[in-house]
């Protein structure tokens, strides 16, 4: 055995702490990104907002207009980085956060500049967003958290979603379902049923069209919900105008029983929402918008109006480092200045990901975007990501918290993709969902006297080109709360 000294080239991608929270940047929402950036330009003495910029004095703004960087000026941003788009390992790779992986001599960011506080989960003191957040939580924030746990498909969770944006602070979903199920190209028959189920969720009586379905649905889980408490919600003017007589004769109940029935009535709570919070939720704005063109195809928009515009002002830059200075003083202007020249090309980098995300998801789905959710196709991150050459952990980051303003309505961008059914003869796959609303349509197309079996919904979907097993038919019924084919025999027996 001996020792050697032996030189080997190798290549490794090496993360610094300022490219690590750049990429962090992909997955903040509008509000986290304009809350950080607001803590940055108060940090910054060389960032200013574009609009403060544009109505400051001219004589300032004409001798630093070609010395200003900013988000839509072409000429340094052109240069935003490729290696943003990194897998979660190499972002969150130990010890890549050493000042001893910056580069000698480097002309980014220093690497002890404090970016800490970007996201959610950071520590730093410039940037606490929840902290600006009330700590209730709102009536849709709470609706939302119940949708996600509901095991609803994506394309029901479209349609809730959108029933649950349609709700008011007091707990009514006030809007028309023909218009929602135009607008998503959905059977009225199925916003119901999805209705139906957003209604089981909690505070008991939510999203209720009317009072006395309010009041109804309180009474049904009490079990209180008989003939003659039905006749009283329905007729509410009568017990308003404390009409006992009328009130007995409709209800069909003697005086006593209509006193405890109406003190039962007080109990229930006509504003099932009014116990949440509607300070706290933070308003929902679009990251894209996505328009048809006369000739059917789809248009993608970045929302400018959310983008944070800043500028960072080498003429002020220039002239504070021809001061004299100390050493600290110096140090401080340099990373003021790396700090700041990172931002703009991570918001800007930031943006076209996004717009590159939303494009490849438009053009995947067109099939919705043109006929409706029943034509979701099935898509998965690594699609996406391999549609546009970048990773399954970008295109993880840029669907969470950014939404897409559709003719449709407004989604999330995380709801199209979903799950793929195999075709039978190697054809072109099926989303679960569009075969879960498929199963759907032949249970609510069947007779009372012919009702279908899972094995016959095989058969037909076999016959539609759909490879499916039958074990996965019952599973997709039971997702959607259909009662088996004995059951619903009963039920057609009873009625």
């Amino acid at each position: 055995m001996k020792q050697s000294l032996d030189m080997r080239q190798g290549q490794s991608l090496v993360m610094t702490p300022q490219l690590q929270q750049a990429i962090k940047l992909l997955q903040l929402s509008n509000q986290e990104l304009t809350e950080f950036v607001e803590a940055e330009i108060e940090r910054n003495p060389l960032l200013n907002k574009a609009e403060e910029t544009d109505g400051g004095n001219n004589e300032t703004d004409s001798s630093s207009k070609n010395e200003q960087l900013s988000l839509d000026d072409s000429s340094g941003l052109g240069e935003a980085r490729e290696q943003l788009d990194a897998p979660g390992e190499d972002v969150y790779e130990p010890g890549t956060g050493s000042d001893a992986a910056m580069p000698a001599g480097n002309s980014g960011p220093s690497a002890k500049a404090d970016w800490s506080g970007v996201g959610g989960n950071g520590s730093g003191e410039d940037f606490d967003y929840t902290a600006n957040l009330s700590s209730e939580v709102s009536l849709h924030e709470h609706l939302h958290t119940q949708l996600n746990l509901a095991g609803l498909s994506a394309a029901d969770r479209l349609i809730a979603a959108r029933l649950i944006d349609e709700t008011d602070d007091s707990g009514y979903m006030r809007g028309d379902l023909e218009d929602i199920a135009e607008a998503l190209g959905a059977d009225v028959a199925n916003i119901e049923a999805v209705l139906d189920v957003c209604q089981g969720f909690d505070p008991t009586g939510v999203m209720a069209r009317s009072i006395p379905e309010c009041l109804g649905l309180q009474l049904k889980e009490r079990g209180r919900y008989d003939p003659a408490m039905q006749a009283m919600v329905e007729n509410l003017q009568m017990v308003a105008k404390h009409d006992l007589k009328g009130l007995a004769e409709v209800c069909g109940v003697g005086k006593e029983d209509l006193l405890d029935m109406m003190s039962e009535l007080r109990q229930l709570s006509p504003k099932p929402g009014s116990g949440f919070s509607s300070d706290a939720s933070v308003a929902v704005t679009p990251d894209v918008f996505v328009r048809e063109l006369p000739n059917g195809m789809f248009a993608v928009e970045l929302n400018s109006d959310n983008l944070p515009r800043v500028l960072m002002d080498k003429a002020y830059y220039a002239e504070v480092t021809a001061l004299p200075m100390r050493d600290k003083e110096k140090e401080f202007i340099s990373e003021c200045a790396a700090s700041a020249t990172w931002l703009i090309k991570s918001l800007d980098q930031r943006a076209r990901t996004i717009l590159k995300v939303a494009s490849e998801i438009v053009r995947q789905q067109d099939a919705f975007f043109a006929h409706g959710v029943a034509h979701l196709r099935p898509l998965n991150l690594k699609q996406v990501a391999d549609a546009i050459e970048m990773h399954e952990s970008t295109v993880s980051r840029v669907t969470t918290n950014k939404y897409m303003s559709t003719p449709r309505g407004l989604f999330e961008l995380k709801y199209f993709f979903s799950a793929a059914i195999p075709a039978t003869g190697g054809g072109e796959a099926h989303s679960a969902e569009a075969v879960r609303y498929r199963i759907k349509q032949l249970i609510d197309g069947e007779d009372a006297d012919d009702v279908l079996s899972d094995d016959q919904i095989v058969e037909i979907l076999t016959g539609y080109g759909v490879e499916i097993a039958r074990r996965t038919v019952a599973k997709y019924r039971e997702s959607l709360n259909i009662p088996s084919s004995v059951q619903r025999r009963r039920i057609n027996r009873a009625s």
